[in-house]
């Protein structure tokens, strides 16, 4: 005989058990946890007692995270179809958690030229992707110009395409090599077609972490600088943080706390973006270079940092994207139940994760990604990169992209029956 399913909670049955759970934890983090619920913003040091927590108070917080994730943006998870293209490895800079710079004399040194470039645009385009997002080293003696360049030869054979590229630090030095203001820089890129800014280079955004896991990089202020007036001159971006190594619960929360601010100021991030640090190849990691340097977050901390995230952000940033290339499909797919909502791209060439030994990159296709987002109980969304809905996808209908039938060779994409590309 089998048995019949249980009765659902009731609505007081289940406000009575949040209670029991949330009176067997600290009673700091309930208070923090409720005041989420109740809507309101949490503040730095409340994510810092957060982020502190352990225990049987991580349930609450990822149930809290949840929750809330629900109330703001539902349960449609989002992804785009986009394509990577890191044009060089060249780099004057020597950051410690980057194995993939090469100096310009190195055997393993490439820099792709423009014609590369726009060919792979026009390749992406015509597999389905919306997005291609271009970011590189920063190679000595580059003409100013290059990144206007780039933008508008892949608008002249691509049009509709999004430009996603360029960090913070990769605009800084175009406007430094080409002597130009940078706000005159951020404009002339915009004209030329570029789309939107990934808030890359932020790493952690305070000056005593940098000068120790990037000495030489973009300061705290310049990075700000190049965003704000970005967004003052209608150009999004995103933001992310990469944590891990050595920063602390304040370092996390200040971080946030200054992502949340700049919110506030512009409206200008279409997303938060989480990045685990992959260490395996890591210079400061592999080398010893930095001490006390941490193998990378374990995954209560990957949980946390999604959930507190969601907690903090929620009310200026609704968007928080998993990172499956820096930790694997599966437990992305799990951060989708701790206030994430959306799968990021299929990126098809991740070049710089893979070379600090990430083993997620490359491609994710898009029936791969539709079915990790189902298998949690939520329903799929193809987006642009500015997150409006371009095939919302209710049903258990299973269209079949391009993507989802060539293979990868490579940098290269070719259909099953089709010849190598041109240049293989």
């Amino acid at each position: 005989m089998v048995a019949s399913a249980p009765d659902p909670l009731s609505l007081p049955q289940l406000r009575s058990s949040w209670e029991r759970m949330l009176g067997a934890i600290d009673p700091t983090v309930a208070r923090v946890l409720d005041k989420s619920l109740q809507g309101e913003d949490i503040s730095q040091q409340e994510a810092v007692v957060l982020f502190d927590a352990e225990g049987p108070a991580l349930n609450p917080l990822i149930l809290a995270a949840d929750e809330v994730r629900r109330r703001t943006v539902g349960d449609v998870v989002t992804y785009v179809i986009n394509r990577n293209i890191n044009f060089t490895n060249v780099c004057i800079k020597r950051c410690g958690f980057c194995a993939f710079s090469r100096g310009h004399r190195q055997e393993e040194a490439y820099f792709l030229p423009v014609e590369e470039l726009v060919r792979r645009a026009k390749e992406a385009w015509e597999l389905g992707a919306t997005e291609v997002c271009i970011q590189a080293g920063l190679p000595p003696k580059m003409d100013g110009h290059l990144y206007i360049d780039i933008c508008r030869a892949i608008k002249k054979e691509v049009p509709d395409i999004h430009i996603h590229a360029f960090s913070p630090e990769e605009v800084l030095y175009g406007a430094v090599r080409s002597r130009t203001p940078l706000e005159e820089y951020l404009k002339m890129l915009k004209e030329a077609g570029l789309g939107s800014l990934p808030g890359t280079a932020a790493e952690i955004l305070d000056d005593g972490i940098r000068k120790v896991i990037s000495p030489g990089r973009i300061s705290t202020a310049d990075w700000v600088r190049v965003v704000t007036t970005a967004h003052r001159l209608g150009i999004p971006s995103s933001s992310t943080i990469m944590y891990g190594h050595v920063e602390s619960s304040w370092h996390k929360a200040r971080h946030l706390s200054l992502l949340r601010d700049i919110q506030k100021e512009t409206g200008g991030f279409t997303e938060f973006v989480p990045l685990g640090f992959v260490y395996w190849e890591a210079p400061m990691y592999r080398e010893g270079l930095v001490k006390d340097v941490r193998a990378g977050a374990t995954g209560s901390e990957v949980v946390k940092m999604y959930a507190v995230s969601r907690l903090m952000l929620n009310n200026w940033i609704p968007n928080v994207q998993v990172s499956w290339v820096k930790e694997g499909p599966k437990l992305a797919q799990f951060c989708l139940n701790a206030g994430a909502n959306d799968f990021g791209g299929t990126l098809i060439n991740e070049s710089i994760s893979t070379a600090a030994g990430a083993i997620h990159g490359q491609l994710m296709r898009p029936r791969e990604l539709r079915t990790l987002i189902r298998d949690v109980g939520r329903r799929p969304a193809q987006r642009s990169t500015t997150y409006e809905i371009l095939r919302a996808l209710d049903g258990q209908e299973e269209p079949l992209d391009i993507l989802d039938s060539v293979e990868v060779n490579g940098e290269h994409l070719a259909s099953p029956s089709s010849a190598q590309c041109p240049g293989e």
